[in-house]
């Protein structure tokens, strides 16, 4: 069934504001639909039905229990992939209504992008990424997790049958390729624009850097605090991008954008001493991985309507894993038990 067949029954009131954005755009009546047709909802377009079902979803859930940069922190404060999400919908939002874009569109993107990150941040995406490697030869990379995660995984193997444009923006948001959206695109900047700037709050208020420490040029363009840079940034690529048929940031602000990403790389990913856990998180994913490739009883059913090999299934399951549980199942697995004598 064509989706522009089943768009005549909507209630008109909800697509009316539609017609008046851009003509880059993507309207639902205009979308390439789903993999499963199904009727639609009188009261909500086809991008928002996607935004509530990833809402609604159990990756989604976990999101709160996941590492942004730090491996489980104490801290109330530090960001998680849920709070992140939370500021690359709301940037993406902006960004989309400036420019007469799909805000439910960019939202629903923006909403589902890092559904496939692994538990202890960029450590444990490399770790599970190696063991996949090894054992199955294939490499883990989030965006395409965070894909299979939307078509496979949830719902105990069916998937959300999300609409193509939410599929291809989440797994266009990073790597070589571009979304074919416009929606997509401003997703794709909007969450750099998010963790450089949240990161680098983040790695101040832990003491691994001080503010001294910025690259000087760079802060005296962008500003000295979080929410001056975002602001800068989201005010420079709307006013690059208006009328253009395109996103695009300034080349100044790009390349400031791009020096405080390298920064982040060397001060904070890789070089500061959070990194010292590279070790421990990375023994903890191998050994979790090795023993539940010898254990296949053990992976949860779900995982077997997804694949078929056992590393995949393998790889599934613990990339489901919050940070605090992967480390229990850890802890359950290895580390012997007090006896109540």
């Amino acid at each position: 069934m064509r989706v522009t067949a089943m768009v005549e029954k909507i209630d008109p009131r909800v697509t009316a504001r539609e017609r008046e954005l851009s003509p880059w755009a993507v309207r639902a009546e205009d979308s390439r639909g789903r993999a499963r047709p199904e009727e639609p909802c009188s009261l909500r377009t086809c991008f928002q039905r996607d935004r509530d079902r990833i809402v609604h979803s159990k990756s989604f859930r976990r999101l709160k229990h996941k590492t942004q940069v730090f491996i489980a922190p104490e801290g109330d404060h530090y960001r998680t992939r849920l709070t992140h999400t939370l500021e690359v919908s709301g940037i993406s939002r902006t960004i989309a209504r400036a420019l007469g874009l799909n805000e439910d569109l960019a939202e629903a993107i923006s909403l589902g992008h890092d559904l496939g990150h692994t538990p202890c941040g960029h450590i444990g995406e490399e770790a599970l990424s190696s063991s996949l490697e090894k054992h199955a030869g294939t490499s883990f990379e989030h965006n395409r997790q965070s894909l299979r995660v939307v078509q496979l995984l949830e719902k105990d193997g069916h998937g959300l049958n999300l609409c193509q444009e939410v599929e291809d923006g989440i797994l266009c948001h990073t790597g070589e390729q571009q979304p074919f959206t416009l929606e997509g695109q401003v997703v794709r900047i909007a969450d750099r624009i998010a963790y450089i700037n949240h990161d680098i709050d983040d790695a101040l208020r832990a003491s691994i850097i001080r503010e001294d420490d910025l690259p000087r040029r760079e802060i005296e363009l962008l500003g000295r605090s979080c929410r001056r840079r975002i602001d800068t940034l989201v005010h420079d690529l709307v006013d690059a991008s208006r009328d253009r048929g395109e996103i695009r940031q300034s080349p100044e602000m790009a390349a400031a954008a791009s020096s405080l990403r390298s920064f982040l790389f060397e001060r904070v990913y890789v070089g500061s001493v959070y990194r010292r856990e590279n070790e421990r998180v990375t023994g903890l994913v191998t050994r979790l991985f090795e023993y539940y490739l010898e254990h296949p009883e053990l992976l949860p059913p779900w995982t077997a309507e997804a694949a078929s090999e056992v590393p995949v299934r393998v790889a599934d399951y613990i990339a489901g894993m919050t940070d605090r549980y992967a480390i229990r199942a850890y802890r359950e697995l290895f580390i012997p038990s007090e006896w109540g004598l």
